[in-house]
């Protein structure tokens, strides 16, 4: 694995886990009774986008860093996907 390839594959499982922490206890303006004028209802009263992030790295790199050594070790590589022999 290289290393722009180790790095792609940390952002892709970064954003994917930022996009599926981001909902989670998420209080909006109407469940809290204080919609600011001239924003939606649904809008988040308090993201904590921070925190969110935070942990997102977190379990990014709890799930990134075995799947490298995984790839990195020759164990699993690309022909183990290609069906059509054509590699």
């Amino acid at each position: 694995m290289t290393l722009t390839g180790a790095i792609v594959l940390f952002a892709v499982i970064w954003f994917l886990a930022l996009l599926i922490a981001l909902p989670l206890r998420l209080k909006t303006q109407a469940d809290l009774n204080s919609v600011a004028r001239g924003t939606p209802a649904s809008a988040p009263e308090n993201p904590q986008v921070r925190r969110k992030m935070f942990w997102g790295t977190i379990v990014t790199f709890v799930l990134w860093l075995p799947l490298v050594l995984l790839i990195a070790s020759g164990a699993i590589g690309i022909e183990d996907f290609e069906f059509w022999g054509r590699m």
